[in-house]
């Protein structure tokens, strides 16, 4: 489920792919007052061969000469059996009845509890025994997926939204239709190999789509699913371990079916805005496993995007178990104005239990997406495709495909380009201008004017402008050419530079990269912060908090993957380093509080450092372990690990060669992880390092360790970033250990807060420390509230065991 905000939500689901027998069954199932059942489960008695139906009812079986049993089956109604001689193509419609479930051999004695108690007591007891009792297995998938808009204004920031999103006169229509087949392989608790061998979007003919089985794993004999998804809080299982804190329970009725005994049970949130499920969970008497669920969330539980979600599963007797036969997930919401809904829905069919994987099978690639998947034509998909399209969905495909063969053509993309590509004050101005040949596949991109604009007391008033040229080949290979010029008008400094970089191979995500030139940068090698920012502060406040230094140099590098998990850079780089000093002292701020360019002679415009040449080399190893990953013949896109990622960095100033004066080692080591859940109590986030100069024998000050510090109010977020710390003053030439903790609450505490819930806001603690030479055991903690991009903290600075500092911070963006 870990791609559900690429499009509002993506959900998946299962379907069978028998696509080489001889003969198709087909019908329509509908209940006893003649309205459809959408999505009833089909399938050959005693087997894993079947299908599901579609939202209209309609269900197409492939089989071979002969005769079957075939079992329609769906939540809520009593499941038949129909015997069919197939000799041919066969017709056959179903009726199903609604399921009694009745409470009539059901005791139950005044003030006792609802029987409904003991069997979710039992349900909880054998959990641990169901979640894993299948080792492993494979099975065949067939995922579909479809979005639709049902509602929205008619116009968006100025843009005609029919004309723009192509919906009808009423503003509806399909925004995402896929469906995909693969090969799924499981071995549990959380190993997986999907191989996708069929895929298809509409109106994409080269893409592919989101469907991945492994974003299905919503598994109720789990405690907590839906982690970091739909909310930063997962949700509770109606059978977890402590599920009875959260829910009460209602026995609605008992049936029998094939023998066995069905408790239905409605689900009920003991308060409205817990995260937890509502609905009908169906368990079995003995075994206690669970047959089947109907259950939902609202936003009131805290999902984001979405108002409603219902998650509907029946399962299928395989052996000695039972494995889920059909999930389907429907949903809708509202977002500023934009109304969807849409469903995703899949069968798991021929399951084998025993498939003697080899060794080593597993090795990480947790899907693996073939050359040709997305080359199926309309006649492959009409003779494998188990679930039939509706009437709505036929004409999405046949309109969308065919608008998209004719964008292909050059005619569409050169009239599409010459309307694109119109200059406007506004595209030149606040956001930027591209130039895009997408027949070619190049494109020119200019940054914004009044971006470019900016004003320090070591330049003045300047601009810093750049252009970048893109060309692109097949399998996702490209080169970017970027020149960028910067000019100031109190220093009277131009400075250019080259920058040129090309990704060779996507899937080893290898590329090269080369720049030469000149340009003024910050001291701090990681920024203080942006043009923009400093500005304003200069002007409005007359604080300059960043200072510069100008850079002549040539610098080359590369970077691959050598290993799963582990990508290696290498980069040398030749520089000719200035010190530089103000020159105004200009301040819309009568009493501006100006400072030297030399943070460590605030009064005194002194050099920091000589002018002097550096030739460094740098190293750096990162490692995720046992990170998974997909591939693609787009390239290789690696998965969050559960796992701290561990980076090993080596940089040397090289003396003497070509006059380098610089003469150092600096070695350093770091472990990162972030968003490790911790359940219903959000999830926490660290980062840890430490490093040493080997050999410090000329480090002059660009060259230093510096740190991520922060003197202002507002600033983007940052895990490595300290609050209080001076962006210069602690930088060293030593040795240092850092460390970065932080924990998200996720809204545990502000969920009770009626006024407050709805804004859900998420709780923040946090804390840093820093320890070198000069600024030992310098610690900061802090705590406050976050919503989604936008975070405001109040914290506290002590050196050692004195307290510094104290306040506000803000931050914002990504």
């Amino acid at each position: 489920m870990k791609n559900i905000y690429y499009s509002l939500i993506i959900l998946v689901g299962f379907v069978n792919s028998a696509y080489a027998q001889d003969y198709t069954l087909t019908g329509q199932i509908k209940d006893q007052d003649g309205e459809t059942i959408p999505f009833t489960s089909v399938y050959v008695k005693n087997t894993t061969i079947g299908t599901s139906a579609n939202v209209d009812g309609v269900y197409k079986l492939a089989l071979s000469k002969g005769t079957y049993t075939i079992t329609f089956r769906n939540i809520g109604y009593k499941s038949i059996e129909k015997v069919l001689t197939i000799l041919g193509n066969h017709t056959q419609n179903v009726v199903l009845a609604p399921e009694s479930y009745t409470l009539n051999d059901v005791t139950i004695s005044a003030n006792a509890k609802d029987p409904a108690y003991e069997i979710i007591r039992q349900a909880i007891s054998n959990r641990k025994k169901h979640l894993n009792e299948v080792k492993e297995f494979s099975c065949d998938v067939y995922i579909k997926g479809v979005q639709k808009l049902v509602g929205a204004p008619k116009k968006f920031f100025g843009k005609d939204i029919q004309r723009t999103l192509d919906l009808d006169t009423n503003r509806r229509g399909i925004l995402y239709q896929s469906e995909s087949r693969s090969i799924y392989n499981c071995r549990r608790p959380n190993h997986i190999h999907e191989e996708m061998i069929a895929s298809k979007v509409a109106g994409r003919n080269n893409a592919f789509s989101f469907n991945k089985a492994s974003d299905l794993e919503i598994n109720f004999y789990n405690n907590i699913m839906l982690e970091n998804v739909l909310s930063s809080r997962g949700f509770v299982s109606p059978i977890a371990d402590r599920a009875m804190f959260y829910y009460r329970y209602k026995l609605l009725g008992v049936t029998m079916d094939n023998g066995v005994m069905i408790n239905k049970i409605e689900v009920i949130p003991r308060r409205k805005h817990d995260p937890v499920f509502r609905g009908i969970i169906y368990i079995a008497d003995d075994s206690w496993r669970i047959q089947g669920t109907e259950l939902y969330l609202t936003k009131n539980t805290g999902i984001n995007l979405i108002d409603t979600l219902n998650i509907t599963q029946q399962f299928i007797k395989v052996q000695d178990f039972y494995m889920p036969s059909n999930i389907n997930f429907t949903f809708n919401g509202n977002v500023m104005g934009f109304k969807f809904d849409g469903y995703y829905l899949g069968v798991y069919s021929n399951y084998n239990l025993n498939p003697n994987f080899p060794d080593n099978y597993f090795n990480g690639e947790i899907l693996k997406v073939g050359e040709n998947v997305n080359d199926k034509d309309s006649t492959y998909w009409a003779a494998v495709r188990p679930i039939p399209l509706t009437l709505e969905e036929k004409r999405n495909y046949i309109r969308k495909d065919s608008i998209a063969k004719r964008k292909e053509s050059k005619y569409y993309l050169d009239s599409l380009e010459k309307a694109n590509n119109n200059i406007t004050p506004a595209k030149l101005l606040l956001t930027h201008y591209t130039f895009n040949n997408r027949y070619a596949q190049r494109s020119v991109k200019l940054d914004p004017i009044l971006r470019s604009l900016f004003y320090n007391t070591v330049e003045g008033f300047g601009f810093k402008y750049g252009i970048t040229y893109t060309q692109e080949f097949e399998n996702e290979r490209k080169y970017s050419i970027r020149p960028e010029v910067r000019y100031g008008f109190a220093n009277n400094i131009l400075t250019g530079n080259l920058s040129g970089n090309y990704i060779y191979d996507p899937v080893k995500k290898a590329d090269v990269s080369l720049s030469f030139g000149s340009g003024i940068y910050d001291l701090n090698q990681f920024g203080t912060m942006n043009l923009l920012s400093n500005s304003l502060n200069s002007l409005l406040f007359g604080k300059n908090f960043p200072k510069f230094y100008q850079k002549i140099y040539i610098n080359g590098g590369t970077s691959r993957l050598l290993a799963r998990g582990l990508q290696g850079t290498v980069s040398l780089e030749y520089a000719n380093n200035r010190n530089l000093v103000n020159n105004t002292t200009y301040s819309f701020k009568k009493d501006n509080e100006f400072t030297s360019n030399n943070p460590f002679s605030p009064l005194v415009e002194t050099p920091l450092f000589p002018n002097y040449q550096a030739l460094t080399a740098n190293v750096l190893l990162s490692y995720n372990i046992k990170q998974d990953y997909i591939t693609r013949p787009d390239g290789t896109f690696y998965q969050e690990s559960k796992y701290p990622r561990i980076d090993f960095s080596y940089r040397k100033g090289i003396k003497n060669m070509f006059g380098s004066d610089a003469d150092y080692d600096l070695v350093a080591l770091e472990l990162t992880k972030e968003r490790i859940s911790a359940g219903l109590w959000g999830y926490f986030s660290f980062v840890v390092g430490a490093g040493s100069f080997l050999n410090n024998n000329t480090v002059y000050y660009p060259d230093s360790k510096h740190f991520r510090g922060n003197n202002s109010l507002t600033s983007l977020p940052d895990l490595r970033k300290f609050s209080f710390l001076d962006f210069y003053q602690y930088s060293t030439n030593r040795h240092y250990v850092e460390a970065h903790l932080e924990h998200n609450f996720a809204g545990l505490i502000m969920n009770k807060v009626p006024l407050l819930r709805k804004i859900k806001l998420e709780e923040v603690i946090g804390g840093s420390y820093l320890t070198q030479p000069n600024k030992k055991n310098y610690k900061e903690f802090y705590f406050g509230l976050q919503r989604l991009i936008f975070r405001a903290t109040y914290g506290f600075a002590y050196d050692g065991n004195k307290k510094v500092q104290q306040g506000f911070r803000i931050s914002y963006g990504f």
